[in-house]
C-alpha cells in the first residue's frame, strides 16, 4: 500500500499590509512648522533670517544717509522710488531669466551681486565718496538686481518642500521676514552709533555672501512619481525652449485664477494696507494721540501679522476664494478701525485686521506661486513684480488725494466698504459666469470621441428634487 501523502503545511497567514503615513497625512498635516521638517528649509530660512537682517538695516541707514548727505525728506522718498523703478520696467525679463537658468545658480549669483553692491557701497562711505547721484545708480542697480533675485529666491524655497508644504514654507518666509526686519532695525542704530554707516552696508553684504554660501547645499525636495517617459520628457524640454515674456504675459492673462486674484490684492493694496499713512493720520489726528501712540498701534500690527503668518502656515491648498473672503473681511475690519471712538477700541480692532491679512497674503502667496506650471512660474513672477510695483507708486498718492477730500476717517471706511464691495461683486459675477462645456472623452488609442449612451431615467414624478430646488 503506498504511503499517504505527507500533509500540506498549513498556509502562513496572510500578513497584514502596515499602511504607512506620510508626514502631510498624518499628525502634522496643519502643523504651521511643517516646512521646517526638511533639512534643507532649515538651513534656507536661517541664511534667510540673516540676510532680512541686513537688508532691513541698509534700508535703515540708507533713509539716514540720504538725510545726511541732501537734508531732503523728498530726496529718501527718490532713492527707493529709484529703487522700486526697475520692477515695474524689467520684472518680466527677470521672471523669464529665472525660467531659463537654473534656478539655484542664479538664486547664488544674484545675492553674490548684490553682496558687491553693498560692499560697494561701504568702502565709498568710509571714504567719503559718496554723492546722491552715485548712491541713486547703487540703488537703480540694487533693483534691478532684485528683479531677477525675487523670484529666484522665492521658487527656490519652494522647492526644497513637498507641494502640500508649501503654504508652511511660505508661512515660515513670512515669520522670518518679520523677525528680521525687527533685528535690523535695532541692530541698525547700534551698529551706526558703535562702528559707523559704512560698517551696516558692510553687515549687509556678509548677510547676502551667507545665503550665497548656503544654497549650493541645498537639495530640493522630488515629488513621488515614476519618471516621465522619454516622449513626454522630449515635449517638455521643446515646450521649454521658447521662453519669452510674451508667453508669461498670455498666461497670466488667460487664467481667470490669477486675474481675480489680482484684483482682489490690487484692490486691497490701494484702498488699504498702507496703514502708516492712514492710521498715522487718524491716530494723531482725531484720536488725539501722539507718536508713541502710533508705535503702540505699530507694535500692535506687526504682531497681528506674525500670528496671521503661523495661522497662514497651516494652510494647505488654498483658493482665490479664500483670498477674497479675508480680503473682504479685513476691508470691514478697516471700516470698524475708521469709526474708532478711542485709541483703546482702535487696537482691538487692529489686532484681528492685522491677522486676517496676514493670513489673506499668505493664501495669495501660495496660489500665485502653485497655479502655474514650472517651466512658467519664474515668467509669470515677473509679471506679477511689475503689477505690484504698479499698486506700491500709484497706491499712496490716490489714498492721500482720498484722504485730502474725506479725511483718515473717511478714507478707512470708504476703502474698507469699497474693498469688500469689489469682493462680494466679483463674487456674483463668478457665479453668474456659464460654466464650460466638459470635454467629450477621448479614446487614448483611436484618438477619437467615445460615444457614451445616456443612462435611462426615471419618470419625472418618480426622480427625486435637490433640496432647496425648485418642484
Amino acid at each position: 500500500m503506498p504511503p499517504s501523502p505527507a500533509p500540506a503545511p498549513p498556509a502562513a497567514p496572510a500578513r497584514r499590509r502596515r499602511r504607512t503615513r506620510t508626514p502631510a497625512a498624518g499628525r502634522g498635516a496643519h502643523a504651521p512648522w511643517r516646512a521646517l521638517r526638511h533639512r534643507s528649509m532649515r538651513w534656507w530660512s536661517a541664511a534667510n533670517l540673516v540676510s532680512n537682517a541686513g537688508t532691513w538695516m541698509q534700508l535703515t541707514v540708507q533713509n539716514l544717509l540720504v538725510l545726511q548727505i541732501t537734508g531732503s525728506a523728498a530726496a529718501t522718498g527718490l532713492s527707493l522710488s529709484v529703487q522700486a523703478a526697475p520692477g515695474l520696467l524689467m520684472s518680466l525679463v527677470g521672471g523669464a531669466a529665472v525660467d531659463r537658468w537654473p534656478r539655484k545658480a542664479t538664486a547664488a549669483v544674484s545675492q553674490a551681486l548684490l553682496g558687491a553692491v553693498a560692499f560697494t557701497t561701504a568702502v565709498l562711505v568710509a571714504c567719503d565718496l559718496l554723492g546722491v547721484g552715485v548712491l541713486m545708480a547703487l540703488a537703480a542697480v540694487t533693483g534691478l538686481i532684485a528683479t531677477v533675485d525675487g523670484p529666484a529666491c522665492s521658487l527656490l524655497g519652494n522647492d526644497l518642500v513637498p507641494a502640500e508644504d508649501v503654504p508652511s514654507a511660505i508661512g515660515v518666509g513670512s515669520l522670518v521676514s518679520s523677525a528680521g526686519r525687527l533685528a535690523g532695525a535695532g541692530l541698525a542704530g547700534l551698529t551706526v552709533g558703535v562702528l559707523g554707516t559704512a560698517a551696516a552696508y558692510a553687515a549687509n553684504g556678509l548677510s547676502f555672501l551667507c545665503v550665497a554660501a548656503v544654497i549650493p547645499f541645498l537639495r530640493p525636495a522630488r515629488p513621488a512619481g515614476r519618471t516621465p517617459p522619454p516622449a513626454a520628457r522630449k515635449d517638455q524640454d521643446t515646450a521649454g525652449d521658447g521662453l519669452s515674456m510674451r508667453e508669461g504675459l498670455a498666461y497670466f492673462a488667460r487664467n481667470p485664477r490669477l486675474l481675480a486674484l489680482a484684483g482682489v490684492t490690487g484692490t486691497s493694496a490701494v484702498l488699504g494696507r498702507n496703514y502708516g499713512l492712514t492710521l498715522a493720520v487718524l491716530v494723531t489726528g482725531p484720536l488725539a494721540g501722539g507718536a508713541g501712540a502710533f508705535g503702540t498701534v505699530s507694535t500692535v500690527l506687526a504682531v497681528g501679522g506674525i500670528l496671521g503668518a503661523v495661522l497662514g502656515a497651516r494652510l494647505r491648498r488654498p483658493s482665490v476664494r479664500l483670498v477674497g473672503a479675508l480680503a473682504a473681511a479685513g476691508g470691514l475690519l478697516q471700516a470698524v478701525a475708521g469709526l474708532s471712538p478711542s485709541l483703546a477700541l482702535l487696537l482691538v480692532v487692529v489686532a484681528p485686521m492685522a491677522v486676517v491679512e496676514s493670513v489673506s497674503d499668505t493664501a495669495g502667496t501660495t496660489v500665485l506661486q502653485t497655479t502655474p506650471p514650472p517651466r512658467l512660474r519664474g515668467r509669470v513672477l515677473g509679471v506679477w513684480g511689475s503689477v505690484r510695483t504698479g499698486w506700491g507708486l500709484t497706491g499712496p498718492p490716490a489714498l492721500g488725494l482720498l484722504m485730502e477730500q474725506a479725511g483718515a476717517r473717511g478714507a478707512l471706511v470708504a476703502g474698507g466698504l469699497l474693498i469688500a464691495a469689489a469682493v462680494l461683486a466679483g463674487h456674483l459675477l463668478h457665479r453668474r459666469r456659464p460654466a464650460a462645456p466638459a470635454p467629450a472623452p477621448v479614446s487614448v488609442a483611436l484618438r477619437e470621441p467615445v460615444l457614451i449612451p445616456a443612462p435611462a431615467q426615471a419618470p419625472a414624478a418618480e426622480r427625486p428634487v435637490p433640496v432647496g430646488a425648485p418642484a
